[in-house]
C-alpha cells in the first residue's frame, strides 16, 4: 500500500475536481457574504446583444467584476458609463466557467448626483445636439386662436386654473380638453399620443397647452421622456410647456414653442385680454381719425398756398368754392370718425355683455351646475346618460362634487 511521507494514505486523500472545488467555494462565499452595498468606479462597461451589462466596479486598491441583467438594466434611468462613480446593491457570486467571483446587480445608482438628473441632462445634451431646441423651430403662438387644445389630467389643479383664467381675460372661449394621466408610468405615452391626436384630428386647433401642476421630480417625470420631447417638436400646432412652478425646468419646456411658468400663466398668454383689446381698438381707430385730419390739414395748407400764388383773375370764385368745400369736408370727416368710433366701442361692449352673460363662470354664479362623467368629457344632457353606479362630476361656481349615480330616468320640470 501506498503511503505518503507523514503516514497518510493514498486512497484516504479526498480529491476534487476543479467544478467541485469551485462550487464549494461559491457555497461558502456566497452563503457567507450574500447581499451588500458596494461603491466605487465604473470601468470597462459593455453592453452586448443581450441587453445585459458587464462592468468593473474599481477603487483605489482593488477591482471586482459585475454584471446587471437586462431585466434590471431595462429599469435604470439613465446611461451607466466608464469613469462614472456609483453605489450598487447585489449579491457575491461565483462564475463557475471562470472560477471568478462576481457582483450580481440589483441595484445601480449614481454617487452624489440623482439617477433621474442624470438622465434629464444625458437626454437634453442628446437632443440639443440633434438641434431639437433651437430657436430657429420655435413658432409665434396665433393672436386668437379658434380653439385651444389642453392635455393634461382632467381633475388636477392645472386644467382648473388654465380655464378660470382664461375666462376672467376672454369670455366664452373655445377650449377641447384632452385627458391624460400624468404621473406614473403610463402618463408619457398618454401624453405623447393626445398631442399627436389633436394635431391629426383636430383641423381648427390653433394651440395647444401641455402641463400639469408641480410636484416632485419623479412627479414631473413624463416630461422629461423623449416621446413627450418628440411629439411636442413634430407638432404642427404650437405647444406651450405649462409643468410645474416657475423653478421647475423639464425637457418639455426647452422643446415647446413657448413655456409658461405656471399653468396659470399659460392662460395668460394663450389669449389677450378683452379689455386690452378693446383698449387697442380704440385706440387704432383714434389714431385713423388723426391721421385723416393731418392730412386734410396738410391739403388745404397746400391749396391757400396755392390759391395766394394765384393771379386775382385766375383765383375767382370757383377756386374760393373749393378751399370752403374743403374746409366744410374736414369738418364732416372729423365728426364722422369721432361718431364711428363711439359706435364700434358701444357695439363691442353690448357683444361684451352678451357674451359675458352667456360666459360659464356667470352661469354658474347664478346657481346653475354642469355635470360630467368623473373623467371628463361633454357635459350631460339626458338622465339616461347616466346609469346606476357611474360615477358623476358635477360642477359649481367653486370646485366640484363626485357623486355615485343611484338612480336616473326622465322626470318632468321641476
Amino acid at each position: 500500500m501506498d503511503t505518503l511521507s507523514g503516514g497518510e494514505s493514498v486512497q484516504s486523500r479526498m480529491v476534487l475536481t476543479v467544478t467541485e472545488l469551485t462550487m464549494r467555494i461559491k457555497d461558502v462565499l456566497e452563503g457567507g457574504v450574500g447581499s451588500v452595498w458596494v461603491t466605487g468606479e465604473i470601468s470597462n462597461l459593455r453592453r452586448p446583444l443581450s441587453g445585459h451589462v458587464y462592468l468593473t466596479l474599481k477603487d483605489g486598491g482593488s477591482a471586482i467584476p459585475a454584471v446587471m441583467f437586462s431585466r434590471v438594466a431595462r429599469g435604470l434611468r439613465f446611461e451607466p458609463a466608464d469613469g462614472q462613480e456609483v453605489t450598487v446593491f447585489g449579491t457575491v457570486s461565483v462564475y463557475v466557467p471562470r472560477g471568478a467571483y462576481q457582483i450580481i446587480i440589483e441595484q445601480l445608482e449614481p454617487k452624489g448626483i440623482g439617477a433621474l438628473q442624470i438622465a434629464f441632462e444625458q437626454l437634453k445634451r442628446k437632443l440639443e445636439a440633434e438641434g431639437l431646441f433651437d430657436a430657429s423651430r420655435k413658432r409665434p403662438l396665433p393672436f386668437l386662436p379658434r380653439r385651444i387644445g389642453v392635455v393634461t389630467s382632467p381633475t388636477g389643479a392645472a386644467i382648473s386654473d388654465i380655464i378660470s383664467v382664461i375666462l376672467r381675460r376672454f369670455p366664452k372661449p373655445r377650449i377641447s380638453l384632452m385627458p391624460v394621466r400624468v404621473q406614473g408610468a403610463e402618463a408619457a405615452a398618454e401624453i405623447a399620443g393626445a398631442i399627436r391626436k389633436f394635431n391629426e384630428k383636430f383641423d381648427d386647433v390653433d394651440v395647444l397647452i401641455v402641463g400639469r401642476g408641480g410636484g416632485s421630480l419623479e412627479d414631473l417625470w413624463p416630461f422629461n421622456e423623449e416621446t413627450v420631447a418628440r411629439a411636442i417638436a413634430a407638432s404642427r400646432i404650437p405647444v406651450i410647456s405649462a409643468v410645474g412652478h416657475e423653478i421647475d425646468f423639464t425637457i418639455a419646456d426647452f422643446a415647446a414653442d413657448r413655456r409658461a411658468l405656471t399653468p396659470s400663466e399659460a392662460g395668460e398668454i394663450v389669449l389677450p385680454k378683452l379689455d386690452d383689446l378693446l383698449d387697442r381698438l380704440g385706440g387704432f381707430w383714434e389714431r385713423l381719425a388723426k391721421a385723416l385730419r393731418m392730412r386734410v390739414s396738410e391739403t388745404r395748407k397746400r391749396v391757400e398756398f396755392l390759391f395766394d400764388r394765384l393771379s386775382p383773375s385766375i383765383a375767382g370764385r370757383e377756386i374760393a368754392e373749393r378751399i370752403q368745400l374743403v374746409d366744410d369736408l374736414s369738418e364732416r370727416l372729423s365728426s364722422a370718425a369721432g361718431k364711428a368710433v363711439s359706435e364700434r366701442r358701444r357695439r363691442i361692449e353690448s357683444l361684451c355683455q352678451v357674451l359675458g352673460s352667456l360666459s360659464p363662470s356667470n352661469v354658474l354664479g347664478r346657481g346653475y351646475s354642469f355635470t360630467t362623467r368623473e373623467s371628463g368629457g361633454p357635459a350631460l344632457r339626458d338622465a339616461r346618460e347616466a346609469v346606476p353606479g357611474m360615477r358623476i362630476r358635477t360642477h359649481l361656481e367653486k370646485g366640484t362634487v363626485v357623486s355615485k349615480v343611484e338612480e336616473a330616468g326622465e322626470s318632468g320640470p321641476p
